[in-house]
């Protein structure tokens, strides 16, 4: 679907609402469902029958945990909640409304980018935007066809969203991701993330051909780390496409320092990353200023096997006051003079 309205228009109001440093941030929530009953789709146990007895209550509860985390991305920062969130694991558009209507973001006017996938859970990606800030240009999904090499039948996962717009008058383009997980091992699951890379590396291509000067912003959870194959497949120039221009990848500094976004076995992981446009590195036009994960104390279990970890809304079907097993990644972009 595109959205068209006369430049002029476009201009005036972007430099009218102008503020020059904002936050573009990507939140893996963990199973956002709503507590309905979905026929097509495995989530039973997000129902009040199923194993996590999941009540409107229970819904509500997760809404506000989530909201209260989105509300404090970046704001130290800019004084703000994003620009721009990248979301994964939520079910559908119903609970992302319930999301922006809550008290904590609805005074900042987030709208919803949102397309059911194939998922045989029901989980999807999505994007909220500040419109004021934020306008809209283009969205669509490219599907992720994978074959089950043991069965050959089709796998399902979700699909890759693009969202292209403007900020301060400069064309930003949003890739949002969640590649297929590691289910059944690292190393037997990594043909499929291979596969994603691939796509993610054709949209990227697509994109820079036919608008060399926009900038692009790949975010998601990879399921991969920054130092694996399918992450540095979108890092190096490829033979197979010449015209490809790699991603710079800022968070591989925090890897390297041992900074993640999850854990597991007493081992983090940073599967939750933020690749950027070559050209942000610049100090002209929109520019790169500051790239971290969030993770203040409240989010973090306070207590237990799992002290330090993430603060999950559950664990082994036992009801938490917590928030996700991901901590949010973000990074801050500047304005620049031309």
């Amino acid at each position: 679907m595109r959205l068209r309205y006369p430049i002029l228009l476009l201009l005036f109001s972007l430099k009218l609402f102008s503020q020059e440093v904002q936050t573009i941030a990507f939140y893996n929530v963990e199973n956002l469902f709503d507590s309905k009953n979905d026929p097509k789709t495995f989530d039973d146990d997000y129902t009040p029958e199923g194993r996590n007895h999941w009540t409107p209550t229970l819904v509500n509860q997760k809404i506000n945990q989530i909201a209260q985390v989105l509300s404090g991305v970046g704001k130290r920062e800019t004084k703000r909640p994003p620009l721009l969130i990248g979301l994964a694991e939520v079910e559908n558009r119903t609970v992302l409304e319930q999301l922006v209507a809550h008290p904590k973001l609805r005074p900042y006017g987030y709208e919803i980018v949102h397309f059911d996938s194939p998922d045989f859970r029901g989980i999807d990606v999505g994007l909220l935007y500040r419109k004021e800030f934020f306008f809209l240009e283009d969205f669509k999904t490219y599907r992720l066809k994978l074959i089950n090499p043991k069965t050959q039948h089709r796998s399902t996962t979700r699909d890759q969203l693009v969202v292209s717009g403007y900020w301060e008058n400069e064309a930003l383009t949003l890739l949002v991701n969640h590649w297929p997980s590691r289910r059944g091992g690292q190393k037997r699951s990594e043909a499929s993330r291979l596969a994603a890379a691939r796509l993610q590396q054709h949209i990227i291509d697509s994109l820079q051909r036919l608008e060399p000067k926009r900038t692009l912003l790949s975010m998601g959870d990879y399921n991969d780390n920054p130092n694996n194959k399918s992450i540095r497949y979108l890092m190096k120039e490829n033979s197979y496409n010449p015209y490809f221009q790699p991603l710079h990848n800022p968070m591989q500094k925090l890897f390297k320092k041992g900074v993640g976004s999850l854990a597991y076995r007493d081992k983090w992981f940073l599967f939750d990353q933020i690749l950027v446009d070559q050209k942000l590195l610049t100090k002209k036009g929109v520019f790169l200023l500051k790239t971290a994960v969030f993770n203040p104390p409240y989010l973090r279990n306070p207590n237990g096997k799992y002290k330090g970890y993430p603060f999950r809304n559950e664990i082994q079907g036992s009801q938490l006051k917590g928030y996700s097993d991901h901590f949010p990644v973000y990074v801050v972009l500047g304005k620049g003079i031309e």
